[in-house]
């Protein structure tokens, strides 16, 4: 079974502009994105899919494969589609660019499943959350799933609530935003209309739990580093360092 692996890239974040070509440790962040996701054992061919031409250049010039797209699309998830229409391979694996050390393995962890239960629509992961700060802050989002591993909800709020608990005392777990999508689902994705949900919480992903998608979520121990501002590229450099 055939599995591309796509970036999508913007050069425009309100918070940290051109962050996909910030320089670490001599690389842009997407080279460094992009050469981890080709260590992965499933993923066959890794695409980047950008707006922006120096984003495009910058991956043609250390060799890597890119795609311009569309500037007007609403969400990752519909110039993922668009990059997809394009393809051949069976299975589509989103991978965030600004994740520069994202462990390959994590996304062997997100495809292996789909691969084993052609079935199965729509993958993710979660890691167990240990931080009560982290179970309090809306930034962070949890999940909850059912006994075989499907989603039965992901929030911003601290769920499950713990009602007569201290936390600690159950299983909590957090998101991890790396997706994996069967092609023809992923290209059906953007005409489903946008749900209540998705819209209150901000979470795209609610929109195929609401039109009754099941979404099978992966537990993987491996933590990645997400750069949302400049000050973050720190963290990085510093793991790299050790």
């Amino acid at each position: 079974m055939t599995v591309s692996a796509i970036i999508p890239a913007r050069y425009a974040s309100t918070r940290f502009p051109g962050k996909p070509l910030a320089d670490i440790a001599g690389k842009p962040m997407i080279q460094h994105v992009y050469e981890q996701t080709a260590k992965s054992a499933l993923v066959n061919r890794v695409i980047v899919a950008t707006d922006d031409e120096r984003i495009c250049d910058s991956v043609l010039g250390f060799g890597g494969e890119a795609v311009m797209t569309r500037a007007d699309h609403p969400s990752g998830t519909d110039r993922l589609a668009e990059v997809a229409a394009g393809l051949d391979a069976e299975w589509i694996v989103n991978v965030q660019g600004d994740e520069p050390l994202i462990d390959p393995q994590m996304i062997d962890e997100a495809v292996q499943p789909m691969l084993d239960n052609p079935e199965i629509r729509m993958g993710t992961l979660k890691s167990r959350l240990v931080d009560e700060s982290e179970y309090l802050n809306p930034n962070i989002v949890k999940v909850v799933t059912d006994q075989s591993g499907f989603a039965l909800y992901f929030s911003r709020s601290s769920i499950p609530f713990l009602r007569d608990s201290k936390f600690g005392s159950t299983r909590i777990y957090k998101h991890v935003g790396l997706y994996v999508y069967r092609r023809d689902f992923l290209l059906q994705y953007p005409q489903l209309e946008e749900t209540e949900l998705e819209k209150s919480e901000k979470l795209e992903q609610l929109r195929a739990l609401e039109h009754g998608y099941r979404i099978y979520v992966t537990e993987t121990a491996r933590e990645s580093i997400g750069v949302d501002v400049p000050g973050d590229i720190g963290k990085v450099l510093a793991r790299l360092a050790n």
